[in-house]
């Protein structure tokens, strides 16, 4: 019996924080994106971090360059609330070809069970070429909530995390066939998109 073989997925990863970004304090957005990630899927991933301040046009071009780079998908973390200088939602609009606004919706559901302060939330989901980019919240703890969802004490899932639909909406896109640990996040897709292993 082989082996069987995974797509490899580049993914690029943005923590967006004046403060982590100049030094103040240590970035943990990232090592949780990547920590996530590397739980959560069989696929080899090449990751591309990218650790930078609250400026719209920075964040624009960033997500542009991981775009060019070949990340079928890009994850944000920070800038997402209403204070002055949360601008990733308004950056990363500013690059789409198309909306996604479902992520947002989901996450927002998923973060109301915890805290009703979630409404204050402005995270954006993006397709730009074959890029998918979704902005995430800027807490490690909020970032798994968001990605896996809610289980129940006998491990039941109680509310989908939005990353159950991410491989199917990149498989759309034209971008890899990205296969989840069901453990961590069953992905779902239609029987007629999965493949036979």
């Amino acid at each position: 019996m082989t082996e069987p073989t995974f797509d490899a997925v580049k993914i690029g990863i943005v923590s967006i924080s004046d403060r982590a970004s100049t030094g103040v304090y240590e970035d943990k957005g990232l090592p949780a994106l990547q920590d996530w990630l590397s739980r959560a899927m069989h696929n080899p991933i090449s990751f591309e971090p990218r650790l930078i301040p609250d400026e719209k046009e920075r964040i624009s071009a960033t997500l542009i360059e991981l775009v060019n780079a070949g990340c079928s998908l890009i994850l944000t973390t920070g800038g997402t609330g209403p204070a002055l200088r949360d601008v990733t939602p308004e950056a990363t609009l500013a690059v789409a070809d198309k909306e996604m606004p479902g992520f947002g919706e989901q996450m927002r559901q998923i973060s109301l069970k915890f805290v009703p302060t979630a409404i204050l939330s402005r995270q954006v989901a993006v397709i730009r070429d074959q890029s998918l980019i979704i902005n995430l919240p800027g807490q490690p703890k909020s970032i798994a909530e968001t990605l896996e969802g809610l289980k129940d004490a006998s491990g039941q899932q109680v509310v989908h995390g939005i990353f159950a639909a991410v491989p199917y909406c990149v498989d759309l896109i034209g971008g890899p066939y990205m296969e989840t640990r069901d453990e961590v996040c069953k992905a779902f897709r239609p029987k007629t998109a999965i493949r036979s292993r």
